[in-house]
């Protein structure tokens, strides 16, 4: 965006010390949206002052954010509500120069080498070993129960390129996989855990979906694909004294997902001086509720 006088006028007022003035001045630099985005990154560069400089960081930062709750809010109301593409917005929250299509190819590729390998004559139980052998022989992707010290097993493009992630990130890539193989498999609302769940028949989210409409025939753990059955389940809420209720194994939508997935995420920054982020990733989730 080449400058003018109004934006001039808006960047020498950026070393204001009264924080009114700031927050006016901040107000205004956000109503140029991302196209200000390469001014402000100039100005950073010529910037002596390590105060003005965090400044224009967090102006940045408040730039991307802004773009992102817009994206997050056209994704939350499209008809399709692709899950891949929800988790690439999530992780954009820490890398809003992400592009998408080297994550798509590579989910794109693992598809291929899965689809060679299915034929209509395998049961369910067969399809599944299938995938797993190409997820976590294959592809190698590796998983570990969540923890939020390693944020970076939250962001998608991380766990795709380092092939590590854990049972949220996990079972996005195995749920993704599913749904471009027609496999009806989706992520179920277990206390505790996040478990993926093969179905007697695919699932239309348009309409309020009841677990007495559909009969699950397995459940699938993705940190490493264990296959549990419903008795491997009722055992664990009784291990865990969870009284076991119908929307335990009510389908979750992938807008439910990704929202669990900010939810998580948020948990990540504890510190004060990351308090701020999970206020916002909170915020993030929060345009998410139906």
């Amino acid at each position: 965006m080449n400058e003018n006088r109004e934006i001039n006028a808006l960047f020498h007022l950026l070393d204001d010390p009264d924080l009114e003035v700031f927050d006016t001045v901040a107000s205004k630099i956000l109503l140029y949206g991302k196209d200000i985005i390469p001014n402000l990154e100039n100005l950073w560069e010529n910037t002596i002052d390590e105060s003005i400089q965090e400044r224009i960081e967090l102006l940045i930062h408040r730039v991307h954010y802004q773009d992102l709750q817009a994206a997050l809010r056209v994704w939350g109301l499209s008809e399709t509500q692709d899950l891949m593409q929800g988790a690439i917005l999530a992780a954009r929250y820490q890398f809003p120069d992400l592009m998408d299509a080297q994550i798509i190819a590579e989910i794109d590729r693992i598809k291929r080498n899965i689809w060679l390998e299915l034929n209509n004559y395998l049961t369910p139980l067969e399809q599944i070993n299938v995938l797993n052998s190409m997820i976590y022989n294959y592809f190698g992707l590796k998983g570990e129960e969540v923890s939020y010290q390693r944020k970076n097993q939250f962001f998608i493009n991380q766990v795709v390129e380092s092939k590590k992630g854990n049972p949220v990130t996990n079972g996005i890539i195995y749920q993704s996989l599913c749904a471009m193989l027609d496999l009806p498999v989706y992520a179920v609302n277990i206390p505790r855990q996040f478990i993926l769940a093969y179905f007697d028949s695919y699932i239309d989210f348009s309409t309020p979906v009841s677990p007495d409409d559909h009969r699950i025939l397995f459940f699938i753990d993705p940190i490493q694909g264990q296959i549990y059955t419903q008795q491997d389940v009722d055992t664990y809420l009784k291990r865990v004294s969870v009284p076991s209720v119908p929307s335990y194994f009510k389908p979750q939508s992938n807008k439910r997902i990704v929202q669990f997935l900010l939810e998580e995420l948020a948990k990540c920054f504890r510190d004060d001086k990351d308090a701020y982020k999970q206020d916002e990733l909170m915020n993030l989730a929060s345009i998410l509720e139906d």
